[in-house]
């Protein structure tokens, strides 16, 4: 009968101790991934861009159908934009050797899509490529986001890329 009560602050401590691992588990779980993309290659500045410096340029919302076929409002900055940033040539300045230079979108999960850089010149072109971060004024979910490129003008979505990580710029040789 000595063990009953012998047992009772051994079980009770046994608690506390889980109770305090359990806690100290949480603390260093990571928070969720905040928007960030880096701009690196053939750039003048190579940078690497968070939520609040992608907060300070031009945003702007499009409607457009994702893969699911639902059509959805999509807001972000214009893809042009971002490379800007990072001294990427549009405009006038886009001419010569300059229309060799391609983007190289990378995203989380390995995959990879090519656009040459008049496709995102408004001198060149109307299209917007929207570097979106939300979808019917909520952030995009884990799947798509935090980040994700939206081509409304498109057919086929290969080029919608999600979970985009990183844009390089290179030389076609």
């Amino acid at each position: 009968m000595n063990c009953k009560h012998n047992a009772l602050p051994v079980i009770c401590l046994s608690i506390c101790l889980s109770i305090l691992l359990a806690v100290a588990l949480q603390a260093q779980t990571p928070p969720a991934a905040a928007p960030a993309v880096s701009v690196s290659g053939e750039v003048e500045k190579p940078v690497k861009l968070t939520a609040a410096d992608l907060g300070k340029l031009p945003r702007r919302s499009i409607r457009a159908k994702g893969h699911d076929g639902k059509e959805s409002e999509f807001e972000g900055v214009p893809l042009v934009e971002v490379l800007k940033t990072a001294g990427v040539k549009f405009g006038e300045k886009l001419r010569g050797k300059h229309l060799a230079l391609y983007l190289l979108v990378e995203a989380a999960d390995a995959y990879r899509a090519v656009y040459a850089l008049p496709e995102l010149d408004p001198a060149f072109t109307d299209k917007l490529v929207l570097l979106a971060d939300r979808r019917d004024g909520k952030p995009l979910d884990e799947k798509e986001g935090p980040l994700r490129l939206v081509v409304p003008d498109e057919k086929r979505h290969g080029r919608w890329v999600r979970q985009v990580t990183g844009l390089v710029i290179k030389r076609a040789p």
